[in-house]
């Protein structure tokens, strides 16, 4: 016996053949095609930079949404959840603003170390990070 939703797949597939479209090639193809993520939907923007800083320069965020993360750590679990439920191979856009640092860091002396745990985590979920 088929669900209602089989059967409307099984019409798609036959839709999409008669007009030259091997759907299930089609999905191989999306599996192997990188999504790429950016780290800023995990927190509207905001950044570990300058926590008490507000957002400036003419971004259209509020940076204020319930239940955003606080922390790298919060970014990092929501960011895998997000990873989760995505298929194929991902990768993640970190800016400079997601650096991690005990004391406040100027641009121009951002080094690599911080962002090391970012560099553990990417390779643990296969990001490209």
């Amino acid at each position: 016996m088929t669900t209602q939703l089989e059967q409307a797949w099984e019409i798609a597939k036959q839709r999409y053949a008669a007009v030259g479209v091997d759907v299930e090639e089609a999905l191989r193809q999306l599996d192997r095609l990188p999504v790429s993520m950016h780290c800023w939907q995990g927190d509207d923007v905001a950044g570990f930079e300058n926590p008490a800083g507000s957002l400036t320069g003419g971004i259209q965020a509020t940076g204020n949404y319930p239940g955003k993360a606080r922390n790298a750590e919060e970014l990092r679990a929501d960011l895998e959840q997000a990873l989760s439920l995505i298929p194929g191979p991902k990768r993640l856009n970190l800016h400079a603003i997601y650096l991690e640092s005990d004391a406040p860091v100027a641009r121009n002396e951002i080094k690599p170390e911080h962002f090391k745990n970012w560099v553990t985590w990417g390779e643990s979920q296969q990001t490209g990070a």
